[in-house]
């Protein structure tokens, strides 16, 4: 199918969209293919091998235990955190992974082959399952690539889905691969951004699910924020990096007592995306938008445009929620020309492909609902990619923590900052989103390997962990 909204926005946990959900979504479909092979009682052994990035930062973006719960047939949407807990726990005390739920095999972390050197030619996200009868014979094998989002690839089947892609685009009212083709749908329609993907997003779902879909994505941000300012102590990981949101809430609440003084939506917008990145980096449930670690930065946006655009005061529960629908349906229209056009993995373009990517989508979102022209919408998202080119992904530890979590709120200033400067201009503008996304695509290419969640490179390597 072509990518669509809820491609973009999916519900999953941390602390990585590549290297948690991605494995995990891998893991599941390899377990349901045992499930329905008929192949699984003569199942006798398994293997499992980890190459590149995953292996390389896998153990702090929670890639190893994320393999063994899709392994046993949970996926990344369904799976609650008291289930993640409790399965982990399990698996660690008696050392036996129930395979696609219905064999009990003496498996662990630490029976994973891992390769950190070496990059299968697809992708650096590549990982090999393999079951073996009782005489070693290879009942099924598979290669898979988490390709940045949760999105996963099979080798071997990526030329019939890309053809797949091609043949779905062009059941698509309205198809689009560039911002320029985008914005030539909105000019001969003479309709916003939000209107094109939302009468995309017809071909496959009802007005009503499409409504209720991306309310609901916006109920699991709520909840998300809302599960995080709960917790308190030092996130885990070995960093102890402190849990600073619920401590800025409750000085917030002292200094903004009716939660609308203007004068602090900066710090409410930074509470909102550390919040989220603390949940992330916790491994709790969370929305990728477009990435986990980039998680925190469209609800905080979104979080702005419903608490601090002009006449949201007065505005009504509908009103709202028609807000959240039309940021959304923008902001994943944004996301589809990212996906298009260059990639949304840190380990495929550096943090860029993530926080970028987010940031320009969050600020075509914002400039939308404040009543952006399409021109002044799409020069919103190429303002706020521009000044995230470059950014490299060398987290600390391999741990979405260090710089991830500030990097969200930093990046959702930028974002809302960039919609209010297209929102002063006419739409017109010298770099066009499309060169930007190009750049950005390049940029990711000439970039060292040690930028790209290898965590050999930057602060990873220079900052002390403990």
């Amino acid at each position: 199918m072509a990518v669509g909204v809820f491609d973009l926005f999916s519900v999953g946990i941390g602390p990585s969209s590549s290297h948690t959900v991605g494995p995990m979504r891998a893991g599941a479909v390899f377990a349901r293919e045992l499930r329905e092979s008929g192949d699984l009682e003569s199942i006798a052994g398994l293997r499992v091998d980890l190459y590149g990035s995953l292996a390389a930062t896998g153990k702090g973006h929670g890639t190893f235990t994320a393999v063994l719960l899709g392994l046993e047939g949970y996926d990344p949407e369904e799976i609650l955190p008291d289930e993640v807990e409790e399965r982990l726990a399990s698996i660690a005390e008696t050392g036996k992974l129930n395979l696609a739920g219905g064999k009990l095999l003496d498996y662990a972390v630490e029976d994973m082959v891992l390769h950190p050197l070496t990059v299968l030619p697809r992708h650096t996200n590549g990982m090999k399952f393999a079951v073996a009868d009782a005489e070693g014979n290879t009942l099924r094998e598979a290669t898979f690539f988490s390709v940045g989002g949760g999105f996963i690839v099979r080798e071997g089947e990526e030329n019939a889905a890309q053809q797949e892609l091609e043949e779905s685009k062009k059941e698509l009212p309205l198809p689009f691969r560039t911002a320029a083709e985008l914005l030539g749908r909105c000019a001969s329609k003479g309709l916003g951004i939000s209107d094109i993907m939302f009468i995309n997003e017809r071909a496959s779902r009802s007005e009503e699910e499409i409504r209720e879909g991306l309310l609901h994505i916006w109920h699991v941000m709520e909840a998300c924020v809302e599960t995080s300012l709960k917790r308190e102590g030092v996130l885990p990981g070995g960093l102890r990096v402190r849990r600073r949101a619920p401590d800025w809430l409750e000085r917030l609440l002292k200094e903004d007592k009716d939660r609308n003084d203007p004068k602090y939506w900066q710090e409410w917008v930074n509470l909102i995306a550390l919040a989220v990145n603390e949940e992330n980096a916790s491994g709790g449930r969370v929305v990728t938008a477009p990435t986990n670690g980039a998680a925190g930065i469209i609800p905080a946006v979104l979080y702005y445009a419903l608490n601090y655009a002009p006449g949201m005061d007065q505005a009504s529960q509908e009103d709202r929620d028609d807000v959240v629908v039309k940021f959304l349906l923008t902001a994943g229209a944004v996301g589809v020309l990212y996906k298009e056009q260059a990639s949304i993995s840190g380990a495929e373009v550096g943090c860029q492909g993530e926080v970028g990517s987010a940031s320009s989508m969050a600020a075509a979102g914002l400039a939308e609902v404040m009543g952006g022209t399409p021109g002044q919408v799409e020069n919103a998202a190429e303002i706020a990619m521009e000044h995230n080119l470059g950014l490299t992904c060398d987290p600390i530890g391999g741990l979405v923590q260090i710089p991830c979590i500030e990097r969200n709120a930093i990046a959702a200033a930028k974002a809302i900052n960039a919609a209010k400067m297209a929102l002063w201009g006419d739409g017109t503008h010298r770099v066009s989103l499309d060169e930007v996304i190009v750049t950005m695509r390049e940029t990711g290419k000439d970039m060292s390997h040690k930028y790209k969640e290898t965590a050999m490179g930057g602060l990873a390597v220079n900052v002390v962990e403990c």
